[in-house]
């Protein structure tokens, strides 16, 4: 088996990585991305710990959401938000932990 460096990519590959990366290149996106590696969150709790608007929230949500990189569901009237790939939330923390190494 080839090693990944070694392999041509495909274009739809090509593409669903150039998503990722545009995804974790927001700050907003990082942020929520950060908050929900722990347990899910519903857009009101997500809005005030960031401090955010709802509606920036929101976006951002269905940003993260079009990509798979979050899921949800649905509890009344309230959407609940989580990850939904954790491989993401590794690639996420290993930037965080090379942006804070000293």
């Amino acid at each position: 088996m080839k090693h990944i460096c070694e392999q041509q990519l495909d274009e739809e590959t090509l593409f669903v990585v150039s998503q990722t990366f545009k995804a974790l290149s927001d700050p907003t996106r990082i942020r929520i991305l950060n908050y929900l590696c722990g347990t899910e969150r519903s857009v009101n709790d997500i809005a005030e710990a960031l401090n955010l608007g709802q509606s920036t929230v929101s976006h951002q949500l269905r940003f993260l959401k079009n990509l798979r990189l979050v899921k949800f569901r649905r509890e009344g009237t309230t959407m609940y938000y989580a990850h939904d790939d954790e491989h993401v939330i590794d690639l996420l923390h290993q930037a965080i932990d090379h942006a804070m190494h000293e």
